[in-house]
Formats: structure tokens, sequence, C-alpha cells
């Protein structure tokens, strides 16, 4: 299910009018991205431990990414959880990545405003 997902998501991601070219600009090698994708969903809905990486560092290194782009970020994982997972697994997806969006952002103003200092903002972060 979670290939499923990503891999649907993501499609839908590459074709999107906001989110397309901001991507495109970041990802040199989708099959990679892909496989990174479906460790960090691993890791964040079954806890695998499959994902090693550092999202907030990723994210924060994008110009000009705004609440814009995680709003629509969010809606096209909505749906894309909606039409690809069933039963409880539309809403536990859709809940980690609203809270992973807004981890995300949180961190990037902290990055922005050169207040990062020791503090730690995960993808599990919760308000």
């Amino acid at each position: 299910m979670i290939h499923d997902l990503v891999h649907a998501f993501y499609a839908k991601v590459r074709r999107d009018a906001v989110l397309g070219a901001v991507f495109e600009a970041e990802i040199d090698d989708w099959p990679s991205h892909l496989e990174r994708m479906c460790a960090f969903w691993s890791s964040v809905t079954l806890m695998s431990g499959r994902y090693k990486g550092q999202p907030m560092v990723a994210h924060a290194k994008i110009p000009g990414i705004d609440s814009a782009h995680f709003d629509r970020w969010l809606a096209i994982f909505r749906d894309t959880a909606s039409e690809v997972c069933s039963g409880e697994a539309v809403a536990l997806f859709i809940d980690r990545a609203e809270r992973i969006a807004q981890s995300l952002q949180i961190g990037i103003a902290l990055h922005r405003s050169g207040r990062t200092g020791h503090q730690h903002i995960s993808e599990e972060t919760t308000p």
C-alpha cells in the first residue's frame, strides 16, 4: 500500500502546476527519491526504522517554499490516500501527513529566522 500511495502521489505532484516545478528543480533521481519516500512512510506509519534522513534539512534549503506549497501538497496527498488506501489506513496516512506538514512549516520558519539553535523538529513532532 505504501509503495502504491507514494508512486501515485508523486505522479500527481510531478504533473501539478504549483508543485511540479519545485520538485523537478530539487530531485535529480526520481527512482531513488521514490524509494526514499517509501522508506520514510514505512517509518512514519509502521515504525519500521527504514528511513535514515533529515527531512527538515532537505526542505529548509528549498527557496520560496511556503504555506501555499504545503496546502497543495496536503490536498494532493489527501486525495491520493483516499484513492489508494482503504479503511483506517486513509485516516492514518492523512493524520501523519498533516503533522509532517505542520512540523516542516514550523521548522522552516525557525530556520529562516535563524532561531534553530539546539531545537530539533522531526517529522513526528506533534503540536
